[in-house]
């Protein structure tokens, strides 16, 4: 007979279990969504993304990493399948005026991030907010590393003007 008591405290497989994913979408369900959201820029959106990402955590289970980076990194992809945002390819986007918000959010505490362009707003939250490489950017959003150094760029900027808006706004 199996007496519970000798068995190890610790987890003796580096695997992460089906477990260890629901306690960790327990608590970090804030945390994720409010990541799928600032890349979706839309609630409903953001839901479906959340969904999608623990429906594709469910399948693939056994997964030897840390549940929450699993997860995140799920939210990501999905929020990339939904949302595909795509680089503009010309090399003078550089030097182009910055246009106004894409969508009127000015009680959104985040209005800054989601007024940004989508290719813009997932540079900017996978590489500034969630400490993402240049190279793993690419990857994921299938573009190149200098696509993402110009797209940080303009989303820096456009965070610097956002400021500066909001500055005046408060002085007036």
């Amino acid at each position: 007979m199996l007496d519970l008591r000798e068995l190890p405290a610790e987890r003796t497989t580096p695997y992460a279990t089906m477990a260890d994913f629901v306690k960790t979408f327990n608590e970090e369900m804030r945390s994720l969504y409010l990541l799928s959201f600032l890349l979706t820029a839309d609630h409903d959106t953001a839901e479906q993304c959340l969904i999608s990402a623990m429906g594709e955590c469910e399948e693939g289970t056994g997964v030897m990493d840390w549940p929450c980076s699993s997860i995140r990194c799920a939210v990501l992809k999905q929020a990339i399948r939904i949302i595909m945002p795509a680089p503009e390819h010309a090399d003078i986007v550089l030097f182009v005026s910055l246009k106004g918000p894409a969508r009127s959010a000015e009680n959104e505490p985040f209005a800054p991030i989601l007024s940004l362009d989508a290719f813009e707003r997932f540079v900017f939250v996978m590489s500034i907010l969630e400490g993402l490489s240049d190279g793993e950017c690419a990857i994921l959003l299938r573009c190149s590393q200098r696509d993402v150094m110009m797209a940080r760029v303009l989303a820096l900027k456009h965070q610097s003007q956002m400021d500066g808006q909001v500055d005046e706004a408060m002085q007036s």
